[in-house]
Formats: C-alpha cells, sequence, structure tokens
C-alpha cells in the first residue's frame, strides 16, 4: 500500500504546478443548488467520517454545484447569509475548487466557479500522497482585509472558526451524497498561495479532499 504521506526530499517546495487536465474554462456556472432531499441530519451525522481513499472519477457539476452552496452558498438572498457563520457577516474566508482543470475561485452571490489560475495546483495543497490526483480539493482562503471591524488579536481565530464550520457542512454533505471527505490542515501556506497568486492579506486555512469513495473501501 502506499504512504499517506510524502516524506524526506518529496516535499511541497519540490511539487510544481501541472498543466491543467481539460480546458480552463474562464467561467463556470452551475447548476441551482438543490436545497432539499438527501438524508435526515442526525442519519448524516452517524455517517461523518473522514476517509482516504479516493476513485479518480470527476465530479460531475451538479454535485459539484450543491457541494459548494453546503459550504458557503447563499441561502437567505435577501442579505446575502450564508450556509455557514462569520463574525459581523464579514465573509472572510473564500472557498477556492483546486481541479485538473485549473483553480476556481466560489463565486457565491452567482454560484459559479471563475477562473483563478489556469494550471493544476492539487499536489500543493498537502503532503499526502492522494492530494495531487484527486477529482476536488478544496482550499479554505482568508481574507484579512475584510476583518477591519474585528479586533486583530481576535481575526486569526474568527477566520479559522468560520473556515471549520464550512469543513464541517461538506463533511455533512459528504455522509449525505455517499462521498469520501478529509479535511487537512498540513501543508505549506506560502507556497500554496504564491502558486494561487494570493494577495498578501489572503492566506489558506485549512484544506479538504472530496472525492467518489475508491471501489476498495466502498
Amino acid at each position: 500500500m502506499k504512504p499517506f504521506f510524502r516524506l524526506g526530499n518529496a516535499l511541497l517546495k519540490d511539487v510544481r504546478p501541472r498543466l491543467v487536465v481539460g480546458d480552463a474554462l474562464p467561467h463556470i456556472a452551475l447548476p441551482e443548488p438543490g436545497r432539499c432531499g438527501g438524508r435526515p441530519i442526525m442519519e448524516a451525522f452517524s455517517l461523518r467520517r473522514t476517509t482516504r481513499g479516493f476513485a479518480s472519477t470527476e465530479l460531475l457539476d451538479i454535485l459539484l454545484g450543491d457541494l459548494l452552496w453546503a459550504a458557503n452558498g447563499v441561502n437567505r438572498e435577501d442579505n446575502d447569509g450564508r450556509t455557514a457563520p462569520s463574525a459581523l457577516g464579514v465573509h472572510e474566508i473564500d472557498v477556492y475548487a483546486v481541479l485538473a482543470r485549473g483553480l476556481y475561485s466560489y463565486e457565491p452571490v452567482g454560484h459559479s466557479l471563475e477562473l483563478a489560475v489556469a494550471k493544476d495546483l492539487r499536489g500543493l495543497t498537502g503532503y499526502q500522497d492522494f492530494a495531487g490526483d484527486v477529482p476536488l480539493d478544496l482550499v479554505y482562503v482568508a481574507d484579512m482585509s475584510r476583518m477591519r471591524d474585528v479586533p486583530a488579536q481576535q481575526r486569526e481565530t474568527f477566520a479559522a472558526a468560520c473556515a471549520g464550520a464550512m469543513v464541517q457542512n461538506v463533511y455533512l454533505f459528504c455522509a449525505s451524497a455517499g462521498l469520501a471527505v478529509a479535511a487537512r490542515g498540513w501543508f505549506d501556506r506560502s507556497v500554496l498561495a504564491e502558486h494561487m497568486r494570493l494577495a498578501r492579506d489572503c492566506m489558506p486555512v485549512l484544506a479538504q479532499t472530496v472525492g467518489y469513495p475508491s471501489p476498495s473501501r466502498t
């Protein structure tokens, strides 16, 4: 069995972005999210778990859209309310979808994906072996410039709490949809931020891998 971690000389500083697979479309309009159905919430809690075996099959756009909406979608259009909480409603966490076809930022208001970098950055999202070959890695990025009204000493804590809520939303969605999922915090944030071309005040907080379960773990 392959190890789950790249150790020794094979650290992220030695990993390079890869060419995209498929078309790096500048804009991907996601299907309207389904706001009903799925497993009962208590059943989803009972099925919630971390799984590190993933099939390589790409997620359908309708499933990808529902997953991103669950993470941080708009569920109250009248006031830009989201599925995840944010202190003072500043929405300091942006969700990025790291795909074989490129790096995309999720735009909750338009429920769409916008191309950020036309490269395959999956291998930079973590030291685990599976991170570079799965259909989807999510990266949760904190934009501290939106938190001017939050005391400076509390900004990182609030941002981490917001990202954690999104991570749990995705866990529960995956439990309901029968997907494999693993949250990850072990990656080189500076290297990833550089290749994501993030602004100075932005920094990746957490990563999360999602995909269909590998046949051996189904």
